[in-house]
């Protein structure tokens, strides 16, 4: 099994705490993963389609702080919509990591693996679905 964590590095110190979450828990799994490193949230669902069928697993990373404008609706719906589309359409098991925060406070709440680990469960639900996939798949 290999997956690939796809991570937006719009703001790098939150993607840095995500990436740390979700490569413990792929590492305690003893599964092995490659990094891909994209503008933002908005260019994770497309990158994770370029690279379907050459993993058998994604987890995306980011990040979206609302501000003033309502560009925050936005990239949060599309990129979580984006990642359903290919979830459900296509078959492909996604841990989603994408955090849609209020402020760099609570984003760093959920990024880091003291808080709520939010990389590390991404990681964790990619693989549980990646086992479910091969479940069905033997039957």
């Amino acid at each position: 099994m290999r997956v690939l964590i796809v991570e937006a590095r719009f703001y790098p110190h939150i993607s840095d705490a995500l990436l740390d979450g979700a490569a413990h828990a792929l590492e305690e799994a003893d599964v092995p993963f490659e990094r891909l490193e994209v503008p933002g949230a908005l260019e994770i669902p497309a990158a994770i389609r370029l690279a379907a069928g050459r993993f058998d697993g994604f987890v995306a990373l980011g990040c979206v702080i609302r501000g003033e404008t309502f560009h925050f609706e936005i990239v949060a719906s599309e990129s979580a919509r984006g990642l359903m589309d290919l979830a459900v359409h296509d078959g492909l098991c996604i841990g989603n990591g994408i955090l849609t925060v209020e402020d760099e406070a609570q984003a760093m709440q959920r990024a880091l693996r003291s808080g709520f680990d939010k990389g590390g469960d991404a990681a964790r639900a990619c693989l549980a679905l990646m086992r479910t996939k091969a479940r069905f798949e033997t039957l």
